[in-house]
């Protein structure tokens, strides 16, 4: 109540005063104030205003207002003491305009404020007052931040055609979505944008494109902020061969679309049959031939990984997180586990550095469910990050296969950006194949014989198998051995042990 009577009777001191003198205001002080200003979420950022000519306002009337509040101050200094309105106490305070500047006792009066949050933006009015005059100047804040590389999710349309879609969130304002391949920009079948309650923007589109084609998808709040993420599609042809000319950054998963694909086309094979019954019957034999064909050479390859089965023993250095016995593998539900980490996660032995290797993780274990969370795949490192939020990336030696913690119906690699690989039926029983020479790891749902995904890596030194059983999950992993000749092993065949390669 007191500072607003102080307010009102300043006021018309200072009316009384213009009208004897009669001299304009800006004659006796002149703001200057520079707009807009731009800051990241969550940043301190100082809106800058200043008196010309340079002067003390150490004995002037300050307040910084937002909209036409002049009541209610963000900050009001008088007589050489500052009060501030209450949700502002501890976030605002005067600032310099730059590095060079004297503050108050130099004329200036810019306002620094913490912690900016998208609530913060909009215009704010600076405003300096004396007893011969007054002026003030308007500076408004824009707030910005920018969100996630876009994820990529595919699944297959009829007529060689791949519903390719593209999501990211955590913008603001509003960030531009943009498909295109190499030679076009590309519109989009549909753009929808979201918004959670901490006002922040989620975008979503997609697009129907070729089976074989080169598609980017960018999104950004302007050319200079923009994110990507960029993938190749083709489906192989039967026996084909490493794929070539792989795009920058993304030679860790462009094969795993190629298997994905291929995936795809084994699945759709019936269904191709039923809905082709009005073209020719040699085309639909000729058709038909080659998706056989496609899926022959997956089981081929599978045939050919497993001859060089080796037996993995886990490394168990009394993770207080797991429960080791037999080889079979899980998570202690520790309440303070909130996501899937290295905290989870073990090697297995024996190393490699050179030679192909093969080994299986089941999945499924009578009466449970089959698992829904796990990481299988290899690493080059010593020590794993031990912290909640560290990243396990190819960046720092890792490469795996993993479900997906948001989508049921999908698998996703540790690659930056991800792709999700689209999931018809969980495997009970992943295969692992590594060709350490050839810089090749690939992941086999053994029930189907099907290529699940697979890496292209340069790996270097000593690769060790890897493991994490999730949170959460009561299915058990268990690191499946193949016995003597004679013998029943854990997946029901009855086949030599194959020595461990080195």
């Amino acid at each position: 109540m007191g500072l607003h009577v102080m307010t009102h009777v300043h006021l018309l001191l200072l009316l009384c005063s213009s009208l004897s003198s009669a001299a304009p205001v800006s004659k006796s002080l002149v703001v200057l104030v520079r707009s807009p200003v731009s800051e990241q979420l969550g940043r301190e950022t100082t809106l800058p205003c200043w008196l010309n000519p340079p002067q003390s306002a150490e004995a002037l009337e300050v307040r910084w207002y937002r909209n036409d509040h002049f009541d209610t101050p963000i900050i009001l200094y008088q007589n050489k003491k500052m009060a501030q309105e209450s949700s502002y106490v501890g976030r605002a305070s005067f600032g310099l305009k730059d590095a060079a500047s004297g503050g108050l006792a130099a004329g200036d009066v810019s306002m620094k404020l913490l912690n900016v949050g998208i609530e913060d933006e909009g215009d704010y009015t600076c405003y300096v007052s004396s007893d011969q005059g007054y002026d003030r100047g308007s500076v408004t804040l824009k707030v910005t931040e920018t969100g996630n590389t876009p994820l990529l999710s595919m699944v297959g349309a009829e007529e060689n055609l791949v519903n390719l879609s593209c999501e990211s969130e955590g913008w603001y304002p509003r960030p531009k979505l943009h498909w295109a391949d190499h030679k076009h920009n590309l519109t989009p079948k549909s753009l929808e944008y979201g918004k959670v309650s901490s006002g922040l923007v989620s975008v979503h589109s997609w697009l129907l494109v070729p089976s074989s084609s080169e598609v980017s998808c960018s999104v950004g709040l302007s050319d200079m902020d923009t994110k990507e993420a960029r993938v190749r599609l083709e489906i192989p042809p039967p026996a084909a061969k490493k794929v070539s000319g792989l795009v920058p950054g993304l030679v860790v998963f462009i094969r795993i679309l190629l298997a994905a694909l291929a995936l795809l086309g084994w699945l759709y094979i019936k269904k191709r049959v039923l809905r082709k019954k009005d073209k020719p019957e040699s085309n639909q034999a000729e058709e038909n031939m080659k998706l056989l064909q496609e899926v022959s050479v997956e089981k081929a390859a599978l045939e050919e990984a497993k001859k060089h089965y080796v037996n993995i023993e886990l490394e168990d250095k009394g993770n207080p997180y797991l429960t080791i016995k037999d080889g079979m593998l899980r998570d202690k539900k520790h309440p303070d586990l909130k996501a899937v980490t290295c905290l989870t996660a073990i090697r297995g032995t024996p190393g490699f550095t050179s030679g192909q290797h093969y080994w299986e993780v089941s999945l499924g274990h009578p009466g449970v469910e089959v698992k829904q969370s796990w990481w299988v795949g290899v690493t080059m490192a010593t020590d794993f990050p031990l912290q909640a939020d560290a990243l396990s990336s190819t960046s720092n030696g890792f490469w795996f296969l993993s479900s997906s913690p948001d989508r049921a119906d999908s698998f996703q690699l540790n690659t930056e950006p991800k792709v999700l690989l689209p999931v018809r039926s969980r495997p009970r029983t992943v295969g692992v194949y590594l060709n350490y020479d050839g810089g090749e790891l690939s992941f086999y749902n053994v029930e189907d014989e099907s290529v699940i995904g697979s890496f292209t890596a340069p790996f270097q030194g000593d690769v060790f198998p890897f493991f994490n059983p999730g949170i959460g999950d009561p299915g058990p992993m268990k690191i499946l051995k193949r016995t003597e000749q004679g013998e029943c092993n854990d997946t029901g065949n009855n086949e030599r042990a194959q020595e461990p390669e080195s």
